[in-house]
């Protein structure tokens, strides 16, 4: 945690990279861990990536939502403080960037503003045939399919299925930003779904730091790893305040 302080203090722009669990302090399950959601079989014969997919979401909508709802949506979930933390850090100008995989909008809830988030929201709904927005309490509420109160039309989530690309400008602005990050923090991930893995390719700054469960890879290119849990790691940190920086708008 010391060296952790000290890397934090010296950086001059830092980035973290989130996935699962980052959320899992929040009773929010991940999806490949001992209780994540590839052990669930609710279905005979198919994978937790196949109901998740796209092609099964056009066929099979019904089953997709009746899934969709008992498993990824939490509306009622609380940031924990790996959240919190982040937020802080990025209101004292000690954090450039968070680049989640998460879907949950459970960084937007504790405050973080510069969030990438490579596998879209939970919270951006739209109609199929008209491109109406819709709320997450609307998805909620609707029984079987939802469907826009205008057309009709079958409600779209606004999460990136198996077999999709994920939003060209979101990854762009990801990439950026590790770009140009010279510190950069991964936690909470097995970094096995791509392209969002790849993203971290983009890194070329001094120091990486892996703050997980289990070991990865890229551990080999860390300049620090710390073996445990995401929210109890960043809510040891002792955030430094900086001067503010002038920033683009992250899309571009």
């Amino acid at each position: 945690m010391e060296k952790l302080q000290l890397l934090i203090e010296k950086a001059s722009r830092i980035v973290f990279f989130g996935g699962a669990g980052v959320s899992t302090g929040s009773h929010i399950p991940d999806f490949r861990g001992a209780n994540g959601l590839e052990k669930v079989s609710e279905y005979e014969g198919l994978t937790m990536e196949m109901i998740l997919s796209t092609s099964f979401f056009h066929l099979h909508p019904d089953l997709f939502y009746a899934y969709y709802r008992k498993y990824l949506l939490f509306p009622d979930a609380l940031p924990n403080q790996a959240h919190l933390k982040l937020a802080e850090m990025e209101r004292k100008n000690c954090l450039s960037a968070v680049v989640t995989q998460n879907i949950d909008g459970l960084h937007q809830k504790a405050g973080s503003r510069a969030v990438f988030p490579l596998h879209g929201s939970i919270y951006d709904n739209v109609c199929m045939e008209c491109g109406r927005t819709c709320s997450l309490d609307m998805v909620l509420r609707s029984e079987n399919v939802p469907r826009c109160q205008s057309c009709g039309g079958v409600i779209r989530p606004g999460i990136t299925l198996y077999g999709e690309a994920p939003d060209p400008l979101v990854m762009r602005g990801a990439c950026r930003e590790i770009a140009r990050s010279d510190l950069l923090i991964v936690a909470g991930t097995s970094l096995t779904v791509e392209p969002a893995a790849s993203c971290l390719s983009y890194f070329h700054g001094k120091n990486l730091v892996v703050i997980n469960e289990e070991p990865l890879k890229i551990e080999r290119e860390a300049a620090l790893v710390i073996r445990g849990r995401v929210e109890e790691v960043l809510g040891e940190i002792r955030v430094p305040e900086r001067p503010q920086r002038v920033r683009l708008n992250w899309w571009s």
